[in-house]
């Protein structure tokens, strides 16, 4: 006969196991609204600053209108591809939909234990270097967590379905996961008012002022950029020649196309041998000088060499039609002559950076087929000159963008205004670089802190039509000077021909010109290469005083055919790649003499550094 437990209090007669209590949904506390009242004419004051946006932005898009292509990414035939590709194999999207759907299955059964007060892992994490998730509420509040994991799951899945379609050429593949991937980052629930808990807590506690604040900001932002949102990534707080560029020189010679800057020296003694260097055309010469303590400039008069830096002028539509031989002629060239005039010296060792040090690649290889001995020794700073497998930027090379941006060039006069190369750019990091300041700026409504790298980074310049269309069409889609198709001045390219020394630095994380790529160059030249890889990226990556103590790098004197094959024998060093450069420069430069000072040779100063074209601003 079974005994009743019936009138028994709870846990008489057998203990009942303990029930987890459900877990808090969060401080609900902080979301709570201050002052309905101010928060209702708040949403009246954006209401009407939204119509006065949708109505500058009609003015300036009718402006434009009939005068750029109306697809200049051509994200239309990247996206007809991949349909195309995707409707040849229904079974692997049905899969593919059926591995989602039970992706998400997974995300409800562990948020429904997690309510249940059950400790659990999340289905799904932000990857280690992704900043949008770091506010509590994304891991403490269950609704926001969920909706993080959601979006997560979504994103991964989207990106890995483009990733896997079959059929689609490579470079096609990589245009659709490119754009995939931008469209993943735009839909971040970060970018959103209501799902952002970091927004919500401050739209509810200011009751509504962030997003009045941020309106303001964003038509600023469009009036600055003339219809398009100009973004501030930096509080405007550096003035060039004041508190950034500011170490002591002379402008000593200036054409067209450039203005050579030397500098005064900082030791009694410098190597004979100058050091001429060639920044890109595509940003201002300062980022080597932006501030004392992390200024390349101040450094390398320092250790005793007699700098002179080109600062190419920003060009506007009367130099349309320069050529990237007038680059090499006006700009290498010229400053060839320059630094001869003012220190006697024939051969000084030379540094590129970027494109300029792609220009300097192929002016070497002009210079060997006209017998030019007019360079000592060659430095290249993230600069490639074997575009095969040259990273994101390939992917705005194909023939239907080309076609694009030569006729918004020609719609802008003959130039590529500053502002759309930035954007290219922003866009290779933009969760770092357009949608952090999205979120600051415009649903914040905070200003920008003041940073001098980001001001730089704002800081654009044009390029001129027929030199940027070379550069791309030549180098980055027919890679014409590693295949030694590439001519200038009638004179086949051969780098097999360049048999001076050959520095080339470069940078494990560099997104625009990966490490990998600048290691091909190791087999391009004739000459003895000595390759490193700092740590950091394209602009860190280079621009890392000793002093700092940051990052590291690595040597390997072999240089085996991969970069792989490298880095699994290199020696990794703590701290700046520059002593390691300068051990190896010192040896090209000469003996020590008295310090020569601008004005000293047959030059005399036109001004004084920074000059005047760096603070010619661009659209």
């Amino acid at each position: 006969m079974e005994k009743s437990t019936t009138g028994k209090r709870a846990g008489e007669g057998h203990r009942e196991k303990k029930q987890p209590e459900p877990e808090s949904l969060g401080n609900t506390a902080e979301y709570t609204m201050a002052d309905p009242g101010e928060f209702a004419r708040n949403m009246v004051r954006v209401g009407q600053q939204t119509q006065q946006l949708l109505a500058r932005f009609a003015e300036h898009q009718s402006a434009r209108a009939g005068t750029e292509p109306l697809d200049p990414l051509n994200l239309t035939g990247t996206f007809m591809d991949l349909a195309q590709a995707m409707t040849r194999n229904p079974t692997a999207m049905v899969e593919a939909s059926f591995q989602l759907w039970r992706d998400y299955m997974g995300l409800w059964e562990n948020a429904a234990r997690r309510m249940l007060g059950e400790k659990t892992d999340p289905v799904v994490t932000p990857n280690p270097g992704d900043k949008r998730f770091r506010d509590k509420d994304w891991q403490e509040n269950q609704v926001f967590d969920f909706i993080k994991q959601s979006y997560l799951l979504t994103a991964n899945w989207l990106q890995s379905t483009v990733a896997d379609v079959e059929g689609l050429d490579p470079a096609a593949r990589k245009r659709a996961s490119f754009y995939t991937k931008q469209f993943a980052d735009a839909m971040a629930p970060t970018n959103f008012v209501l799902t952002n808990p970091e927004v919500l807590r401050a739209t509810m506690q200011s009751n509504g002022e962030n997003l009045v604040k941020g309106l303001e900001n964003l038509l600023e932002d469009m009036e600055r950029g003339h219809g398009r949102i100009a973004i501030r990534q930096s509080a405007d707080a550096f003035r060039v020649g004041e508190n950034i560029a500011t170490s002591p020189g002379k402008v000593i010679f200036r054409n067209e196309l450039l203005e050579l800057l030397q500098y005064d020296p900082s030791t009694d003694e410098v190597y004979e041998r100058p050091l001429l260097i060639f920044p890109p055309w595509i940003n201002k010469f300062y980022i080597l000088d932006l501030r004392p303590e992390n200024s390349f400039i101040k450094w390398l008069t320092g250790q005793g060499y007699t700098v002179f830096v080109a600062s190419w002028v920003n060009p506007d539509r009367r130099l349309a039609q320069k050529s990237f031989e007038d680059y090499m002629r006006d700009g290498i060239f010229a400053a060839l002559d320059a630094v001869e005039q003012a220190t006697g010296v024939h051969d000084p060792n030379v540094v590129g950076y970027c494109i300029g040090g792609t220009l300097l690649t192929a002016t070497l290889g002009y210079m060997a087929a006209t017998d030019d001995k007019r360079i000592h020794s060659a430095t290249f700073w993230a600069a490639q000159a074997d575009f095969s497998d040259a990273g994101d930027l390939q992917i705005f090379v194909d023939d239907a963008q080309l076609d694009a941006l030569q006729q918004q060039m020609e719609a802008a006069g003959g130039v590529l205004e500053g502002s759309k190369m930035a954007t290219t750019f922003n866009m290779l990091r933009s969760n770092d670089l357009i949608w952090s300041f999205v979120v600051n700026n415009y649903l914040l409504g905070k200003e920008p802190m003041p940073f001098d790298l980001l001001y730089w980074n704002s800081d654009t310049t044009r390029m001129p039509e027929k030199t940027h269309l070379f550069y791309l069409r030549e180098f980055y889609k027919n890679n014409a000077l590693s295949k030694g198709k590439l001519k200038l001045g009638g004179k086949a390219i051969d780098l097999k021909k360049v048999k001076l020394p050959v520095y080339l630095q470069s940078a494990k994380e560099d997104h625009i010109a990966p490490c990998r790529s600048i290691y091909k160059s190791t087999a391009l030249f004739g000459g003895p290469v000595r390759f490193i890889m700092a740590g950091s990226g394209h602009i860190a990556g280079v621009v890392n005083p000793p002093a700092a103590k940051k990052y590291q790098y690595w040597t390997n004197d072999a240089l085996p055919p991969t970069v792989a094959e490298w880095q699994a024998g290199a020696k990794e060093h703590p701290g700046s790649w520059w002593p390691d450069w300068d051990a190896w420069l010192s040896k090209l430069s000469g003996k020590k003499i008295p310090a020569r000072k601008p004005g000293d040779g047959k030059l005399k100063p036109l001004g004084n550094a920074p000059g005047s074209y760096v603070k010619i601003k661009a659209q």
